[in-house]
């Protein structure tokens, strides 16, 4: 693209985005974001008052889970990511992003239309509190439809697209030049800076940040794919375990009451976890891929090796910064650190959207098109997510009901398959509140761990973060790394063609975890777990 075209498209989108901000000021003037969070923290104190019975038969007796065939349209959608590139017929046309829309909403309609004229028991909403919709009389509920786009949209979609969005936009503006010789050792550096950088910006910054460098550094091989899977591995998921910012689904256990620094006792875990990838990775590369390359595209490899060199950091560091820092303080759920003021809903989007707004703004245009900086990935993440988060309400809403059930049954290394198991193909974020919700016991509310047995947290936070990565769609930057690599060439694994790669490689690995930090033996657990409390017992 020339720099006019990529000056036209950043023009547009700070005009897209000035508008968008423009109409939620007006909002602001009439108070509805605000009206929105007095119902959090309405629904909020009146949970605390009622405790335990704040949930009772009103709100749950009559509730019944939808019948398990209503996920058909979530495994059609999935069927059609994982399949319509392979066929001849599909190929072609699925690589439009429209196309890709047409289907995830079409599959997302079915979806809807089952609770417009099929569902008849209460439906739990969860935007902008939670509340209870009773059937109405009529042919049609509109009130369950607007529930599950609520949950499904509004609660779920907005900020997770538009977190994607901006570190996607600020990323792209910060450029990490240069040319390093592409071999075992330098491309598994990447993956470990990566793999750090993943919990204190997120693994969506990370991965952004480092996934343009690590192709360009890698562009005169011809075997790249296998680096990106691994890259997805460990900077897209593994990587991010150590802080709340980190994964989506620990940030969801910090709004819970999870201790901020609970986390950083996971560093065990991780350290094993990534670095046995990173071996994997380095005896994969060594003595398999790299020798198969050509001697001319080592030469050339070698000939074109030029040191790093950061540009646009200057501006986009801070906003990069102030992303992380909105996302932590302005949740309408809790109050500002040190207040008693709790952020207005979408507030904490508003702000990401200034920030994207100024780096296209007063960042480079040119080093943008040095980049090849476009929104094609994000668009493609945007039509088909827009879809899955649409079409896996009621799969959520059946484990949901089952997971209590579920959780009685279940050790920590059961609560770490389950949540990984279904974190690969479900969102894991709302996976790991299901089970985060299942495990709590009142009698050991006001902990660092919020009232989850130690043990079980670690099983819980450790499968949602680690699974997400078995496959393309069990977290948002998977798909994304897999779409930008593909731009620049890169010949990417299908989806069942990941997954080979995932099963043969992180799924051993991920057994390894499991028999080093989540035995059975309660030494063992005592060893892997982090020391929330003193007083807060590792079992029931």
């Amino acid at each position: 693209m020339t720099s006019t075209g990529h000056q036209s498209n950043s023009n547009m989108a700070v005009w897209a985005i000035t508008a968008i901000l423009g109409i939620y000021l007006a909002c602001a003037v009439v108070g509805l974001p605000q009206e929105a969070t007095e119902m959090v923290t309405s629904a909020h104190v009146h949970h605390e008052t009622m405790g335990d019975h704040g949930h009772g038969a009103s709100d749950h007796g009559d509730s019944a889970a939808p019948p398990y065939w209503t996920v058909i349209p979530f495994v059609l959608l999935l069927g059609a990511i994982a399949l319509f590139p392979l066929l001849s017929s599909t190929e072609d046309w699925w690589e439009h992003n429209i196309n890709r829309f047409k289907v995830a909403a079409g599959l997302g309609v079915l979806t809807l239309a089952y609770y417009a004229f099929l569902h008849h028991s209460p439906v739990e909403a969860h935007w902008p509190a939670h509340q209870v919709v009773a059937p109405a009389d009529g042919f049609a509920q509109t009130g369950f439809v607007g529930a599950v786009l609520g949950n499904a949209i509004l609660a779920e979609f907005v900020p997770f697209i538009v977190l994607l969005f901006s570190l996607y936009v600020i990323a792209g503006g910060v450029r990490i030049e240069g040319d390093l010789q592409a071999n075992p050792l330098t491309n598994a550096s990447f993956m470990a800076v990566g793999g750090l950088l993943a919990s204190f910006v997120g693994t969506t910054g990370a991965a952004m940040l480092l996934i343009r460098p690590l192709l360009e550094t890698n562009k005169e091989r011809k075997h790249v794919a296998h680096t990106v899977v691994f890259f997805i591995f460990i900077v897209c998921n593994c990587g991010g375990c150590l802080l709340p910012i980190g994964d989506p689904p620990l940030f969801l256990g910090y709004l819970e009451g999870v201790s901020f620094t609970w986390t950083l006792g996971l560093w065990g875990p991780w350290l094993f976890t990534n670095g046995l990838l990173l071996l994997a990775y380095c005896l994969a590369d060594e003595f398999y891929f790299y020798r198969t390359e050509t001697i001319r595209d080592i030469k050339r490899d070698v000939t074109h090796i030029r040191k790093l060199k950061i540009t646009g950091l200057a501006l986009n560091g801070p906003l990069l910064l102030g992303v992380v820092l909105a996302v932590g303080l302005l949740d309408p759920h809790k109050p500002l650190p040190g207040t008693h003021w709790h952020s207005w809903m979408f507030l904490r989007e508003a702000v990401q959207l200034t920030l994207v707004a100024l780096s296209l703004y007063f960042g480079s245009k040119i080093l943008r098109e040095k980049n090849s900086f476009n929104y094609h990935a994000i668009v493609e993440v945007a039509a088909l997510f827009i879809g899955i988060f649409v079409c896996m309400q009621p799969a959520l809403q059946i484990l949901a009901e089952k997971g209590k059930l579920l959780a009685e049954s279940l050790s920590p290394a059961g609560f770490y398959w389950a949540t990984g198991g279904l974190s690969a193909f479900l969102d894991n974020a709302p996976t790991y509140l299901v089970f985060f919700k299942a495990a709590q016991d009142p009698s050991l509310s006001g902990g660092a761990t919020a009232g989850v047995p130690e043990a079980t947290l670690v099983a819980i936070s450790l499968g949602a973060v680690f699974m997400g990565a078995m496959s393309y769609i069990g977290n948002g930057p998977n798909f994304m790394v897999k779409a930008v690599a593909e731009k620049s060439g890169v010949k990417m694994p299908s989806f069942f063609g990941y997954m080979a790669y995932s099963c043969a490689i992180l799924l051993p690995i991920l057994m390894l975890t499991h028999w080093r930090y989540l035995s059975a033996d309660d030494a063992d657990i005592q060893t892997a777990a982090p020391q929330a409390s003193v007083s807060a017992p590792l079992h029931e």
